[in-house]
């Protein structure tokens, strides 16, 4: 199964693969280099199948946890000041995705969507401290029963050229339903209030709406 936001992609690579792949066949007369050739189209179809991959899950809604929104391995754990939207201190859980994750936003709670906004900006490497803040990103804030406003933060790296938000204020969200999705590679800060339980250690590779980064 693959996400809505590959099809595109997907078809000109397919087509691609298909044209390179019969003119190679067609033009290059040593069968080493022309396989090699055809190996390498095979090889980079691949990688973009994989990357717009959206495998089944089962996921279990539960009002007083918070669940990891994408794929990928736990690089920050601690308080911080957020300025943006809370203006006060916060618990943040950075989750950074390299380019063979999948890249599916989820939210990490249910609830309503009483903030979302885009920021354009710079293209640093994801785990760079400023990126969170001078990255292009988009900031989203739900406001759920069990944990009050709770912001996850789409935020650009050095690869990824595009970010997808579907958040629109005033609606009301699904846990681990499809909040966006980031193309080749990036990290998605979570900000929780202060004191919140967290259950991922620094390092762990979590998975998006299943793993379970902090509860009440």
């Amino acid at each position: 199964m693959f996400h809505k936001e590959g099809y595109k992609i997907i078809f000109i690579a397919l087509v691609a693969c298909i044209v390179l792949s019969l003119l190679a066949d067609y033009f290059v007369s040593n069968s080493y280099i022309r396989g090699g050739i055809i190996i390498s189209l095979i090889i980079l179809l691949i990688l973009v199948l994989q990357f717009f991959r959206n495998p089944n899950r089962n996921f279990l809604q539960n009002e007083s946890q918070v669940l990891s929104p994408v794929d990928g391995k736990v690089v920050v754990i601690e308080e911080v000041f957020e300025k943006e939207y809370y203006n006060e201190k916060r618990l943040q859980i950075s989750v950074f995705m390299s380019p063979l994750n999948v890249h599916v936003t989820r939210y990490p709670v249910g609830g309503e969507v009483v903030y979302s906004k885009y920021h354009p900006g710079k293209y640093l490497v994801a785990w760079h401290p400023k990126s969170s803040e001078e990255n292009e990103r988009t900031t989203v804030v739900v406001r759920s029963k069990e944990f009050g406003d709770v912001l996850h933060r789409q935020i650009a790296g050095a690869l990824a050229k595009r970010i997808v938000n579907y958040a629109n204020e005033g609606e009301t969200v699904i846990q681990a339903s499809d909040s966006g999705f980031i193309k080749f590679g990036s990290r998605v800060d979570v900000f929780l209030p202060i004191g919140t339980k967290v259950q991922v250690k620094l390092n762990q590779k979590v998975k998006g709406g299943v793993t379970v980064l902090a509860d009440s």
